[in-house]
């Protein structure tokens, strides 16, 4: 007896789609965000000073 592994390689590959394509378009979100909302440079919100200076507002 051979166990087909075709289908759980499909659904793993769905999952991993899927949560890369989330990843994606929350890292867009905040560029965009921060961007064009927020006055910004859009590429400034992946800077270790903006998060810096965001948690030392928020403590």
């Amino acid at each position: 007896m051979k166990f087909d592994f075709k289908p759980i390689f499909k659904a793993l590959f769905w999952i991993v789609f899927f949560v890369a394509l989330a990843l994606v378009l929350f890292f867009a979100g905040l560029a965009i965000g921060y961007g064009v909302l927020g006055d910004g440079e859009m590429m400034d919100v992946f800077k270790y000073e903006t998060w810096q200076h965001i948690l030392d507002y928020i403590r």
